[in-house]
């Protein structure tokens, strides 16, 4: 089945169009308690979240009312980060956990994410259930049954703390200066509470959301901000999140960005110092040079489809420990999702007990230069379905041969075609993806609607 409204993170568009729209949360509301609660025992629970959004407020309360008419109690934490929801999901044994967000993309857009009741995304059998549910004629419960709402006081707290656990008892951050940056975003709060509570010196932008400002400007899609604050506060390192916290990038005290990508090569030559690390997860998306590094090392390198729900679905077939995406998505064991404060707090516990700074524990990493462009097309699988431009993919497969990488993929997030070029040098690999790029834009232009 080909599913209709669900991408590779959740629900997701403008809000207002006909799905990031009251009345039709409404009804997906009702039909995920359906699907999420099968089997239940007792009275059906979830836990929704979410993100800075002023439209959180008018999703929360029409997902809130959908559930209940379906018989389900909710249990309401706020402003909390992804990864939050997916362990206070587990922990208060509710059924499912929903999350308001868009992630890393402006206010006017946002969207739903599921999770079911031992706080892994959902797999595409239950996405497929629920769609199938949202054609079928709303019926509420009997009034007896309808669902109830209400608030955990608690949630952050509970949070904070659960991190603060995955740090090495023997360690703290007393003596280090840092720059958080959380995107005006979901980890506005508990972010500086766990490092600050850890002993660490902050210095904070993007802790003050007003609900139009998440990721304008700052977080870790716009690093510009965070190098230049480390930079001025002569930190010793700068984290940023984006607005939902389940992805991170960290800036040295240069001022220099790793990607998720070389962070997942920082863990992974940790775990094997340690002497467990049967293998790593990347996507489609990771940079060649992690894979060559993992392979020299001995370590099993497997690639996923783009999406943190993929990455853990690797690892878990292949019990592979770590997982992640250039994009700073990064699972370790500590949680079921990419979780930014968990990620970062492992790679502060490594500088902590190798008493090196991030430059150094970075020397002898070198990525392959990528070229990454995003053609804005409603319509990308139906062009790249036509033999013009799997011509034209193909034709620039050849010039690479052998010299190179090449992917063309619909975004699962976003109105985007994705054309992505990796070679060792950095204007073929420009000129390649520029060249493909204008070529797939003129076939869209005359056959697809942008």
């Amino acid at each position: 089945m080909t599913r209709k409204w669900f991408g590779t993170d959740g629900v997701r568009g403008r809000v207002g169009d006909s799905v990031i729209h009251p009345e039709w949360i409404l009804r997906l509301g009702w039909a995920a308690g359906h699907v999420l609660t099968v089997g239940a025992s007792g009275r059906p629970r979830v836990v929704i979240g979410k993100d800075t959004r002023l439209s959180g407020y008018l999703l929360e309360s029409a997902l809130e009312s959908g559930l209940a008419a379906a018989g389900v109690d909710v249990l309401l934490v706020g402003p909390l980060p992804t990864p939050a929801i997916a362990y206070l999901t587990r922990t208060l044994r509710a059924d499912a956990g929903i999350v308001i967000s868009a992630s890393h993309n402006p206010y006017p857009d946002n969207g739903i994410k599921f999770f079911s009741a031992d706080g892994y995304k959902l797999p595409d059998a239950q996405e497929e259930a629920i769609e199938a549910w949202l054609d079928r004629p709303m019926i509420l419960s009997a009034s007896e049954q309808l669902g109830k709402a209400r608030r955990v006081d608690d949630a952050a707290g509970r949070y904070v703390e659960f991190c603060k656990t995955t740090f090495p008892a023997d360690l703290d951050l007393r003596g280090m200066h840092l720059v958080l940056d959380c995107a005006h975003g979901a980890t506005y709060k508990v972010g500086p509470m766990v490092f600050r509570e850890l002993g660490a010196e902050l210095t904070l932008i993007g802790i003050a959301p007003d609900g139009i400002n998440i990721n304008a400007g700052v977080g870790s899609t716009y690093p510009a901000a965070l190098q230049t604050a480390v930079r001025d506060a002569k930190a010793d390192l700068g984290i940023a999140f984006d607005g939902d916290g389940d992805r991170l990038l960290l800036v040295d005290a240069q001022g220099d960005v790793l990607d998720g990508d070389e962070l997942i090569w920082l863990l992974a030559q940790d775990l094997l110092q340690q002497g467990h690390l049967p293998g790593v997860v990347g996507t489609v998306m990771s940079n060649l040079a992690l894979e060559k590094g993992l392979e020299a090392l001995g370590v099993p390198f497997v690639r996923s489809a783009v999406g943190d729900r993929y990455v853990l679905e690797a690892m878990r077939a292949h019990g592979f420990p770590l997982g992640g995406e250039s994009s700073g998505h990064i699972i370790t064991p500590a949680n079921t999702t990419g979780d930014g404060i968990l990620a970062a707090l492992r790679v502060l516990a490594i500088l902590r007990r190798s008493g090196k700074t991030l430059a150094a524990l970075r020397a002898g990493y070198q990525p392959y230069p990528q070229t990454l462009i995003g053609l804005p097309l409603r319509n990308a699988r139906s062009l790249l379905a036509e033999p013009a431009a799997q011509h034209c993919i193909a034709a620039a497969e050849q010039k690479l041969a052998g010299k190179g990488r090449l992917l063309v993929r619909p975004s699962g997030t976003e109105p985007l075609l994705r054309v992505m070029v990796e070679a060792a040098s950095e204007d073929f690999a420009t000129e390649i993806a520029e060249t493909l790029a204008a070529d797939l834009e003129r076939l869209a232009s005359v056959s697809v609607p942008l």
